[in-house]
């Protein structure tokens, strides 16, 4: 059986020195045999880190007044004054009450539908309140995380991470050797499905740290779950239908924590480079009390001010692809800064890795065709792991021509 076409392009783009435009690797005379050669060659590299590790936590804490040259952004990538920063005020992000949902008031509810169907097709995110999960329970976990990170480094060193999954302590995401990095440590761990759940892999200190992500992941889960059955209905479609087209009870979890420590030069790099999420949907725990959060609005950035007890939700690439790009994803990256760190936790809904995911059936017309062909989420994600983090690049460069 051979690779699958568009993983083939995929492969074609990351072998070569520039990331080439789709109409210019079809004039190319690639063969099958030789593209499929190539992907086997890239997929190899994901074993092993192409430079050694640094923790940037290491790096903060060391008290340099200037940091190493693989952390300084490109002049344009810069979060400096060159950037177009919003005037949109941060009290324009829309803030859903989820609770609404259940109110009495028929009028209430549908107000609430439309205000989420606004923000996922104008904002491709919002903030949610109300959402089901115990505050004492997210208070407690992100407690937990920071705990792990002020650990001393050989303990988080056990659990440290390669590029073959990702899973577990990380300090960079892509495998380009020389790339700039991100001035972020992160741990990661897959929850779903639960053959690929391995919790010996998850942190054992401190001591409540496995019992509480377990509990926290099942919580958002049901989050997820609620909110992919709204996007369904506001997009006309059956209320499962988005949870059934990601493989329904065999859909994709994980989760990432992030630890942004002190930067001494904080214009000059990033916590996160500007990208969209790949999978479905991101629930996000940001830090209650530091800013961090950029999300591109238009040609501008606006900061997002986390509201307490609330959650981020972001719209990704899958949902994009789904809805025929009805709903969008979201642009993101995150600033960090000289006095405080930032301790947030990412939760990934995503498809089952091996089902194909096309824009549904039921959202093409005549008049409004399929703008995407159908791509597996597993060869949507190595083309990030491999390529990094380049701001909607990915998903907009997979568009089929009208």
């Amino acid at each position: 059986m051979g690779v699958p076409q568009h993983f083939l392009y995929i492969c074609t783009i990351l072998i070569s020195p520039l990331l080439f435009t789709y109409n210019h690797i079809s004039s190319n005379n690639h063969t099958p045999k030789t593209l499929e050669n190539s992907c086997g060659v890239m997929v190899s590299t994901l074993q092993s880190w192409p430079e050694p590790v640094v923790r940037v936590q290491s790096l903060s804490d060391s008290g340099i007044n200037a940091i190493p040259d693989c952390y300084v952004k490109a002049i344009y990538d810069r979060p400096s004054s060159l950037d177009n920063i919003s005037s949109i005020e941060a009290n324009d992000i829309p803030i859903i009450n989820l609770a609404n949902l259940y109110a009495n008031d028929p009028n209430l509810r549908k107000t609430t539908m439309d205000l989420i169907s606004d923000a996922c097709r104008e904002w491709g995110m919002f903030q949610v309140i109300n959402h089901g999960v115990s505050h004492h329970l997210m208070a407690a976990t992100k407690r937990v995380w920071r705990e792990f990170f002020h650990l001393p480094l050989d303990m988080k060193q056990t659990y440290a991470n390669s590029p073959a999954t990702y899973e577990g302590y990380g300090s960079r995401v892509g495998v380009e050797k020389g790339a700039k990095l991100d001035w972020s440590d992160y741990f990661f761990l897959q929850f779903l499905p639960a053959s690929m759940r391995d919790e010996s892999k998850w942190p054992t200190q401190p001591s409540s740290c496995r019992e509480l992500v377990a509990e926290y992941n099942e919580e958002v889960l049901k989050l997820c779950s609620r909110l992919m059955k709204i996007f369904s209905l506001n997009l006309g479609l059956d209320e499962d239908y988005l949870e059934n087209a990601f493989g329904g009870e065999e859909i994709g979890a994980t989760l990432r924590v992030n630890f942004y420590p002190k930067c001494p030069q904080p214009d000059l790099t990033l916590g996160i480079s500007p990208h969209s999420d790949p999978g479905g949907i991101t629930i996000l725990l940001p830090d209650d009390h530091v800013s961090g959060l950029q999300v591109r609005r238009d040609d501008a950035w606006v900061t997002v001010k986390p509201i307490p007890n609330a959650f981020i939700v972001n719209l990704a690439d899958q949902l994009q692809v789904i809805s025929n790009a009805k709903y969008k994803s979201i642009e993101h990256r995150v600033i960090v800064n000289s006095n405080e760190e930032r301790v947030s936790l990412a939760f990934f809904y995503n498809p089952r890795g091996d089902i194909p995911i096309k824009p549904a059936e039921q959202l093409i017309t005549d008049t409004e065709s399929a703008l995407y062909q159908p791509m597996t989420f597993n060869e949507y994600r190595t083309f990030i792991r491999l390529n990094g983090l380049h701001g909607k690049s990915q998903v907009e460069s997979l568009k089929s021509p009208r």
